[in-house]
């Protein structure tokens, strides 16, 4: 069927990660370098949000993008954070006049509420963004208006039940966390493309850079198949092949990687059925790498005395483990704590009800332990 963004090139250009000088402003010249390139090839998506890089990457979106462009010749994306930094109704809606200034661009082709999930959700309706949203794109300074979402498959379910009027999803979906009892990429795909029947952008498909790198013998997967493909690029096709998708952002930091991508998505080609075993291959060895067990049963959680979001914090440590990415484990972690409400590893009073109940017999308490250790 017909969809919203079927015809957009299925790489989109995402802003989050743009290229900085070291100290911390955004590499203008690059920058250009990689949006010229970038619609050269003939893409069009740029994906921004009103706090990334704290505001600057918006503002670079104006200097690199919108001034240097006729606006018919771009689509530009960003999005609204109610929960982070808005005291109250009037500083939420500020944000979208805010953006529209910093980019310059007029109207927004896609406008998003950014991260719904979890007890931020409730921001977005205490503050009414979701009638605000409609009305400025009754006044045509939105397109299209969705949202951004990081949470399970039930509450995906319960949004787009009670907001059957948007029109389009982003989620995060990587052939990694495909069967991922915490991020529930296939569970979220099938929820919004399946039942709701939402187009969906995607996020994360190399998983912040770790499937760009990933473990040896998942390396050795992907060589064995031949061709030479980077490993990114294994990861954006197999976003990109799944029916309903608008298109694929990456987070390009340097024109190398804007070089990578757009050289095999100019002509994109979705998996045939051996690349679509190779995938299968490396899901299957990427499992039977050791970390924590934890499926997000999510058992453990109602009985936590500490309100410890324990799957969550399982699954920021396995970036560790799993990609020996450390870094990410510790961003993950800051992330569950900080956005999901969660208390802290070591606020763990060792009450045992937590194992008492989980069905993998997880080693809880010590792992919490371990988290404590390394990601405060």
């Amino acid at each position: 069927m017909a969809y919203l963004g079927e015809n957009i090139p299925k790489l989109g250009f995402g802003l989050m990660r743009l290229p900085q000088e070291p100290q911390g402003v955004v590499d203008l010249p690059q920058f250009e370098k990689m949006t010229d390139e970038f619609i050269a090839a003939g893409f069009s998506y740029f994906d921004t949000a009103y706090g990334y890089i704290n505001g600057e990457s918006e503002k670079a979106a104006k200097t690199a993008l919108v001034s240097r462009y006729p606006r018919e010749k771009f689509t530009l994306a960003t999005k609204l954070p109610a929960w982070a930094g808005a005291n109250n109704e009037k500083e939420a809606q500020q944000m979208f006049f805010t953006s529209l200034e910093r980019t310059g661009a007029g109207y927004f082709d896609f406008y998003l509420l950014h991260n719904i999930g979890a007890t931020r959700t409730a921001k977005f309706d205490e503050y009414h963004i979701w009638d605000f949203v409609w009305k400025q794109k009754e006044a045509g300074l939105i397109k299209h208006a969705g949202f951004s979402f990081h949470d399970n498959a039930q509450l995906l379910d319960e949004v787009l039940t009670k907001h059957p009027e948007v029109e389009f999803v982003q989620l995060q979906i990587n052939w990694a966390d495909w069967e991922s009892g915490a991020v529930q990429s296939r569970l979220c795909y099938e929820t919004a493309w399946l039942k709701h029947k939402k187009p969906i952008v995607i996020m994360e498909p190399i998983k912040g850079g770790m499937l760009a790198n990933p473990a040896p013998t998942v390396k050795a997967v992907f060589d064995k198949a031949g061709g030479g493909a980077s490993y990114a690029s294994w990861a954006i096709r197999f976003a990109a092949s799944l029916p309903g998708v608008i298109t694929v952002l990456s987070g390009m930091s340097d024109l190398a990687q804007m070089r990578d991508n757009t050289s095999y998505m100019k002509e994109f080609k979705p998996l045939d059925e051996g690349e679509k075993a190779v995938i299968a291959e490396a899901q299957k060895t990427l499992a039977a790498i050791p970390s924590v067990p934890c499926t997000s049963c999510k058992y453990c959680v109602p009985g936590c005395p500490q309100n410890i979001n324990i799957p969550e914090m399982f699954d920021a440590m396995n970036k560790e483990l799993v990609y020996d990415n450390a870094e990410a484990a510790k961003q993950g972690y800051g992330f569950v704590t900080t956005f999901f409400g969660s208390a802290k590893a070591s606020e763990c009073v060792e009450c045992g009800a937590c194992e008492s109940v989980c069905p993998q017999k997880i080693k809880i308490i010590d792992n919490l332990k371990t988290a404590a250790s390394k990601y405060e």
